[in-house]
């Protein structure tokens, strides 16, 4: 099944570079294991209404190195929990693209986004184009091209489904 194309707005620009997604949940929060009220803590220091104010579907955009830091999953399963649907940013912190790539969160490398979009504005993530476009200002960017195994990662919604796919005696 090909990759499906992401379709939200921008709810939140992290433009600063090595941005620690921890901060997204609060450092002393990241041990909380309950989804829901992990989900309520996100973004509280930022927008308080931002658990309200988002659609499912909806997109972080992020600066140079998003994800710098320490991988740490609570601050992106609370994003997932609340329908965040993807993450574009300038360029990702390798250990963070590697882990959330796993768990199946779309993740979309695009030098000069933050150029291109403001808070709210209306995205379209086009896989087979390869581009980014903003559809509230007309504008697009260049994706960096997936490598082959992410592409087949995020296509079965993350690293337990591909392998579980992949294992599977072939039908006769």
């Amino acid at each position: 099944m090909p990759l499906a194309n992401l379709k939200g707005r921008a709810a939140w620009i992290f433009a600063e570079e090595n941005f620690d997604v921890d901060l997204i949940v609060g450092v002393k929060n990241i041990k909380v294991v309950d989804l829901a009220e992990l989900a309520g803590l996100a973004m509280q220091s930022y927008d308080p209404d931002f658990a309200r104010s988002i659609r499912r579907g909806d997109l972080i955009i992020g600066g140079v190195n998003f994800g710098y830091g320490h991988p740490h999953y609570p601050p992106l399963r609370a994003l997932r929990h609340l329908g965040i649907g993807g993450i574009v940013a300038e360029s990702f912190s390798p250990g963070f693209w590697r882990g959330e790539i796993s768990m199946g969160t779309p993740l979309a490398a695009c030098p000069g986004i933050l150029g291109i979009v403001q808070r709210w504005d209306e995205l379209e993530v086009d896989w087979q184009r390869g581009e980014v476009r903003n559809l509230t200002r007309p504008a697009a960017r260049a994706l960096e091209p997936l490598a082959a195994a992410d592409r087949a990662m995020l296509e079965a919604g993350g690293l337990v489904p591909y392998l579980k796919r992949d294992l599977q005696p072939a039908a006769t």
